[in-house]
């Protein structure tokens, strides 16, 4: 434990937004490849990666690469030649989900097992560790206990989320968007069924629950079980979002980062980065975008997962209305609301709906609209316009520490920087020593000029005089005492900036199955023949390859309906029953399996 660090891992959408998430305290970030990553709207040039890499590595943060769909096989090759561009420019590791890839002569990357690997038993990590990669990313699906198991057995780096949007089905065992229309979450195209309107009927056609949300999550938010997280094994804990702005970005990093700094001194931990965050906001999630939060039964069961009557932002709850006039309505709560806010609310149907604020007069609110807006009804702010206007303009500076020392020398003087990563950069400068008529205000002089870091990554703790006698030294002369330690200090830092470096190499390491079915997702010839050389005997082509998944099981889910509608009967139910169906906004049908064992769904292609 007393080595162990801890990482915090932010989304990057872009450049802009991964220098915030760095600004705001990340120590490290991930961004999608130029192709085949798992979020194809979040696609990034080998140039703006680049542009990643090279504001992110003095302060020690690394940079992950997600290139993490499955692959045909004419698109290998295109993926191999990127491949070896993002290990020129640096990048620090590179999330797949397509084994296929180890059957090439990769570079020394390191390999981080994308959740869609369905990182889910010890057996499965196991494997993965043995045959090479550094890092895997635990299934969401997982409970504190899975975890403390498979760290129990496992040296391997373990990932795990703790914040944001929740996928329905378990990680990389979702095929209801390509069966429901041939974009597959596994090439990175997902639909998003699960937050699409359904109606769950019974085996005769009765309607239980009409035009619901009803695959749709609450998001994730574990920022009360950290310290669980850390004592079970988890090294670096990974916010989701990669499809989202910088103002969420900025808010969600610099709060965890917050929460987790905490932890750290209390521990004697350390973070994996360099480098401190000062914020100009104080974060608060509640203010940006959020469906209502759950622990995803990390501890055990919990209920009320789903987020059934809306897919969208609520925000936070601001207050109840306790009466309505003309064109304005007044609200009992503590939360001040400001122009421009936007608000929401749930309808007499219970569907969402908002507006924005025009005008405050103290609890009175002047709406944009004020139709279905009515008295006891609970309103949220889901757009704080001041609030994100603070998180879109510098939200944030990050500074790495040093303390500066002044030295004698036999032919001028020495010049001593020293961070606080323990890295330490001397200059000897020859210069004339003039003696002080004003010791003071030469002091004085040299401390204010040392210090004026502003333009580099660098904040200064001190300046440490330790000359024999006090020297006057011109303005310019001091400003170049100045641009050679930062430089020197810089140069040494990057030499000694910790690179992981991680070859593949081939081995016959046994997978835990002999067979595979279409769930292994192999979806070309280097695939299949990495599971044959490690002792497959049996495979099924994946969904994507055009199978027919008629009756197929589509999604597997550790969320049960039936607890979510209060129809579940306990200990009276156990085994399986698949007595429901779900059936979309279009009359799609889906036949759905209650796993009254293990509290969780299966869901199936209905068949034709």
């Amino acid at each position: 434990m007393e080595n162990k660090k801890i990482e915090l891992l932010a989304p990057a959408k872009d450049v802009a937004t991964a220098i915030t998430a760095i600004k705001c305290g990340a120590d490290a970030v991930y961004i999608g490849a130029p192709q085949f990553s798992a979020r194809q709207a979040a696609s990034n040039s080998i140039d703006n990666i680049r542009q990643i890499v090279e504001f992110a590595h003095p302060y020690y943060v690394r940079v992950h690469v997600a290139l993490n769909t499955l692959l045909y096989d004419n698109e290998l090759p295109v993926a191999l030649k990127m491949i070896h561009q993002l290990y020129k420019i640096g990048v620090d590791g590179l999330m797949i989900q397509d084994v296929g890839l180890l059957e090439w002569d990769l570079p020394p990357i390191p390999l981080i097992a994308s959740t869609q690997t369905n990182n889910a038993s010890v057996e499965k990590i196991k494997f993965l560790q043995d045959v090479g990669f550094s890092r895997v990313i635990l299934a969401r699906e997982l409970s504190l206990e899975q975890i403390r198991e498979i760290r129990k057995h496992t040296t391997i780096e373990l990932e795990y989320f703790i914040h944001g949007a929740l996928c329905v089905g378990a990680s990389g065992q979702c095929y209801m968007s390509y069966a429901n229309g041939g974009r597959s979450g596994n090439r990175g195209i997902c639909a998003q069924p699960c937050r699409r309107l359904y109606s769950l009927k019974d085996k005769s056609g009765k309607t239980i629950v009409k035009d619901r949300y009803l695959l749709s999550l609450k998001d994730l938010n574990l920022s009360n079980y950290l310290e669980e997280l850390i004592d079970a094994g988890v090294t670096t804990f990974k916010i989701e979002g990669r499809l989202k702005e910088t103002p969420y970005v900025a808010n969600v990093v610099g709060f965890y980062r917050q929460k987790l700094d905490a932890i750290l001194t209390k521990k004697g931990l350390q973070k994996n980065s360099s480098g401190k965050s000062s914020l100009n906001f104080t974060p608060e999630l509640n203010k940006t975008f959020n469906r209502g939060y759950t622990n995803y039964n990390i501890m055990g069961k919990c209920k009320n997962m789903g987020s059934i009557n809306t897919p969208k932002s609520m925000g936070e709850f601001v207050g109840i209305v306790s009466r309505v006039e003309k064109n304005s309505f007044t609200l009992n709560g503590d939360i001040q609301l400001h122009n421009s806010d936007g608000i929401c609310f749930f309808d007499s149907h219970n569907n969402l709906d908002g507006t924005m604020i025009n005008g405050v007069e103290g609890r009175k609110i002047i709406p944009q609209k004020l139709y279905g807006i009515r008295t006891g009804m609970r309103i949220f702010r889901n757009y704080d316009h001041e609030f994100t206007k603070l998180l879109e303009n510098n939200p944030a500076r990050r500074k790495i520490l040093i303390s500066l020392i002044l030295r004698d020398t036999s032919e001028g003087i020495a010049v001593i920087a020293k961070d606080s990563d323990g890295n330490e950069a001397i200059v000897e400068i020859k210069t004339e020593k003039k003696l002080a008529q004003k010791k003071e205000s030469a002091k004085e002089i040299i401390t204010t000029q040392l210090q004026k870091l502003g333009n580099t990554i660098f904040e200064s703790t001190g300046v440490s005089i330790e000359t024999k006698d006090i020297y006057f030294f011109p303005v310019s002369v001091l400003n170049e005492f100045r641009r050679v330690i930062v430089q020197k200090l810089s140069e040494i830092r990057e030499t000694n900036r910790p690179h992981n470096k991680s070859k593949i190499v081939p081995n016959n390491v046994p997978y835990p199955e002999k067979q595979l079915s279409y769930l292994g997702n192999v979806l070309n010839k280097k695939a299949q023949a990495f599971y044959e050389h490690h002792g497959v005997e049996t495979i099924e082509s994946a969904a994507e390859s055009g199978i027919d998944l008629n009756s197929k099981a589509v999604m597997f889910t550790k969320y049960c309906l039936k607890q979510e509608l209060g129809l579940c009967e306990g200990k009276k139910e156990t085994g399986t029953t698949r007595t429901m169906f779900l059936e979309d906004e279009d009359g799609q049908r889906f036949n759905v399996e209650f796993n009254c064992d293990t509290c969780g769904m299966t869901i199936y292609q209905h068949s034709k």
